[in-house]
Formats: C-alpha cells, sequence, structure tokens
C-alpha cells in the first residue's frame, strides 16, 4: 500500500467520525448539502461515502426528504465497554436537562494524547451556533493548557507526570500570553482542590466555559461537563456552578453500582393435560 492510499483512507475516516458528530451536534436529520457546506467537501465524493454509510447500517437514509440520520447500530458501537453513565444513558439525558433547563449549550471534554477535545456538543435544536460558538463543535481539540476544561483534565493526571506534561505543552507554546510553569501548575492544582475550573474555552474561541469533572470515570479517560457560552451574556458564575452540581449529582451518587429497573416477566399460566387412560 502506497502513503497516498493510506493517506487517503486516513481522510475518509476522519470524514466518516466528521459526518457522526455533525449529524449528532444538529441533532436533527441533514442533507448533503448541509454537510458540503460545513465541511467544504465535493458533493459528489461526499453522496457516495453516506449511501456506503447507510448500506453499512450506520445511517438512515428518508427517502422522501433524502436527509440522513444515526441508526441505532451507529449509537450502540462501542457503549458495552462504557462506564455506567454512558452505557445507560444517563449522560445523555443529563446533557438533554441541562440544555433545556439553561438554554445554554453543553458540551462534554476528554483527553486525547496531550490535548483535550470537545467529545460531545449540544445547544438548543433549531438555534446554530454563532459568535464565538460559531466554530465550535464535537470533535474540536486544543492543547490541555490551552482551555479550562484542559486545565480540568490535567488536574486528574499524577505527579510527577502532570509536571512533566504540562512542561512539554509550554514549551511548544508560543505568543505574548504564554503563562509560566508555576502559574500553570497553580491552576491545575486549583482544578483539583475544587473540582472544576472556569475560563477559556479555546480552539480560537472567545468563549468561557464552566466544567465540571465527572466522577467515577477510569483513571486514564476523565471526562467533564459544563457550559459553554459568549462573555458578553455575563452569566453569575456562582449560580451557574450551582447548577451544574445540582444537575450533575442526582445521576453520578448511584454510581456504576445502580441497577437499571426493568419488569419481571410474567410467568404464563398452563393447566396439566388429562391422561386419558389406554
Amino acid at each position: 500500500m502506497t502513503l497516498t492510499q493510506v493517506g487517503n483512507k486516513a481522510k475518509i475516516a476522519k470524514r466518516v467520525v466528521d459526518i457522526f458528530e455533525f449529524i449528532d451536534d444538529e441533532g436533527r436529520e441533514v442533507t448533503v448539502m448541509d454537510i458540503v457546506r460545513r465541511y467544504d467537501w465535493p458533493q459528489s465524493s461526499t453522496s457516495e461515502l453516506l449511501a456506503s454509510l447507510v448500506d453499512l447500517g450506520l445511517l438512515y437514509k428518508n427517502p422522501l426528504s433524502r436527509t440522513y440520520s444515526l441508526s441505532q447500530r451507529a449509537a450502540m458501537l462501542g457503549s458495552g465497554f462504557q462506564p455506567a453513565i454512558v452505557r445507560d444513558g444517563r449522560l445523555t439525558h443529563l446533557i438533554d436537562q441541562l440544555v433545556v433547563q439553561t438554554g445554554l449549550t453543553v458540551a462534554t471534554f476528554g483527553i486525547v494524547g496531550i490535548r483535550s477535545q470537545i467529545f460531545s456538543w449540544r445547544s438548543r435544536t433549531g438555534n446554530p451556533s454563532s459568535g464565538a460558538l460559531s466554530n465550535l463543535y464535537g470533535g474540536v481539540q486544543e492543547r490541555l493548557t490551552g482551555s479550562a476544561a484542559g486545565w480540568l483534565l490535567l488536574s486528574t493526571i499524577a505527579q510527577p507526570r502532570r509536571d512533566g506534561l504540562i512542561r512539554r505543552l509550554l514549551a511548544d507554546q508560543e505568543g505574548e500570553n504564554k503563562p509560566t510553569f508555576a502559574d500553570m501548575a497553580s491552576r491545575v492544582s486549583a482544578c483539583q482542590a475544587r473540582g472544576y475550573a472556569h475560563g477559556p474555552v479555546g480552539c480560537g474561541s472567545t468563549a468561557e466555559v464552566m466544567a465540571l469533572l465527572l466522577p467515577g470515570q477510569p483513571e486514564r479517560h476523565p471526562l467533564a461537563i459544563g457550559f459553554v457560552y459568549e462573555p458578553s451574556l455575563q452569566i453569575d458564575q456562582a449560580a451557574l456552578l450551582q447548577c451544574l452540581q445540582e444537575a450533575v449529582e442526582p445521576y453520578i451518587q448511584a454510581g456504576d453500582s445502580r441497577p437499571i429497573p426493568f419488569p419481571h416477566p410474567t410467568r404464563p399460566t398452563y393447566s396439566e393435560p388429562e391422561l386419558k387412560a389406554v
């Protein structure tokens, strides 16, 4: 296999993930042109890729509206290996509740290598991201030292690996606003003590994030959830944090041990057949 072939396959794989994240972010069925406009892809190759995903059972196509949506197969892939809060749908329900309750955008964040990534991005249906949020969506990445969510995720890493990672990230950072190691280490330590973080969301945006760690996640795969919003909204940070904490608590207090209720099947009734004398 040539390097060109490897590169093409990697590009296709990334486009598949982009399509899944776009449909999930939008929370609705999308058209070919929705995807083409979002990513500036050729229409013909995008249509071919969507058709392949339909054939694989990963997307549904509405033959009347010619729109696409994620299938149950796509939703269930990998679910068996996830923590219970993800596997049993509690996290999705929590995100939906926070969006409806506040009208703000809610995102989840995780670590990918030495970067933080927006794992999910949810805003009110029909309210597309604009302004400071226009370039933010599921899959976007930022160095861990470049966002408040990243500081929070860094705080879960044990010493001395954490300090080594901070030094490495700062060594690669340029610009007048580059923090010192002592300043960054202090920010991360504060996040560890509090369990939450507030500050820039990063990713080239001026938006802010109020993020909270979700307890009980795998040691090497921490997960944070938070509100992302325009600084111009002048939101009461203390009230926003309280809203987040009060909403999260019922979903995580039982941990992975909470059983999922299901009805016991009714035992069928029957009568013994009569034995006839021969």
